[in-house]
């Protein structure tokens, strides 16, 4: 078992897979944060349409859902990070 990322609780892996349902074929294995660090935005991936994970320390939603990102980074070898346009301060 491994500690959540941001809070350094261990990872309750059955409720991670329960809470994160909505990303597609993405396991526990995956994410590095406990079900409690991480809230899931349905719909918000540019690419897919699919839901995204925020943890909550986070105040933005990202643009791309791990999939995606990880599909991005294997088809141009760019990493376009969680966003499609750096944010603005």
């Amino acid at each position: 078992m491994q500690p959540c990322q941001n809070c350094q609780s261990v990872i309750d892996e059955y409720v991670l897979d329960k809470h994160l349902d909505g990303l597609r074929d993405l396991t526990v294995d995956d994410f590095n944060v406990c079900a409690d660090c991480a809230t899931v935005v349905a719909d918000a991936c540019v690419e897919c349409g699919g839901a995204v994970y925020v943890p909550r320390s986070e105040t933005t939603t990202p643009d791309y859902c791990p999939a995606c990102r990880a599909d991005l980074i294997e088809r141009t070898g760019h990493d376009p990070g969680w966003n499609r346009e750096p944010a603005r301060l």
